[in-house]
């Protein structure tokens, strides 16, 4: 059984990380031998990736599934439409689902990061008076992310129908995983900054 925190840590590669290898098979293949194989060679890795997080992890994390599971989908809809722009639209659809999931949950009241927070624990660690604060700011939090997702999904679309297939994987992959992390870095220094002013 994986502990606590190689559990973390896997959900936290997958999102971030999760079918990057199939994008970059796909495009390199591409470049050399065409559509086609880019499309079976980057669906092949994809299930790769589901099968090799089941052997070391002895678990597969949702987020895997899902992308890889929609990455093959979209890739099948390429192959018998000889399209390869289907494929290219998996990374638009799944930061679309993000956005949809993380906006959606706020409206219905229940904000997606605090009841992942309330699951793990994480307010228990907070003296009372924080509780309420640290509670809003992963609803704001929640609240921007899901924005973040959906100006990406719509940028990650733009890409697939106008940019070259190197730039499309570039974007997917260095540029979601960079400009997540940085704004991440900087909702976090924000929340820290606000915690301290209020002890």
């Amino acid at each position: 059984m994986p502990s606590m925190s190689n559990s973390k840590n896997q959900a936290l590669r997958s999102l971030l990380l999760g079918g990057f290898l199939p994008v970059v098979v796909f495009t390199i293949v591409e470049e050399k031998y065409g559509p086609l194989w880019g499309l079976v060679l980057g669906m092949i890795f994809g299930a790769l990736e589901v099968l090799y997080e089941a052997v070391k992890y002895r678990k597969v994390e949702l987020i895997t599934w899902i992308g890889n599971g929609l990455l093959i989908f979209m890739g099948g809809v390429s192959l018998l439409t000889q399209d390869g722009l289907w494929f290219k639209l998996q990374p638009s659809l799944m930061e679309a689902g993000m956005a949809l999931l993380l906006v959606g949950s706020v409206l219905v009241g229940k904000p997606f990061l605090v009841m992942m927070a309330e699951k793990q624990k994480t307010f228990e660690r907070f003296s009372p008076p924080l509780v309420s604060v640290m509670r809003e700011s992963f609803k704001g939090i929640t609240w921007r992310l899901g924005f973040f997702f959906s100006v990406h999904a719509f940028l990650a679309a733009y890409a697939a129908f106008y940019w070259s297939s190197r730039a499309w994987a570039v974007l997917k992959g260095v540029g979601l995983t960079l400009s997540l992390l940085s704004y991440l870095g900087i909702e976090i220094w924000w929340m820290r900054k606000k915690a301290v002013s209020r002890k």
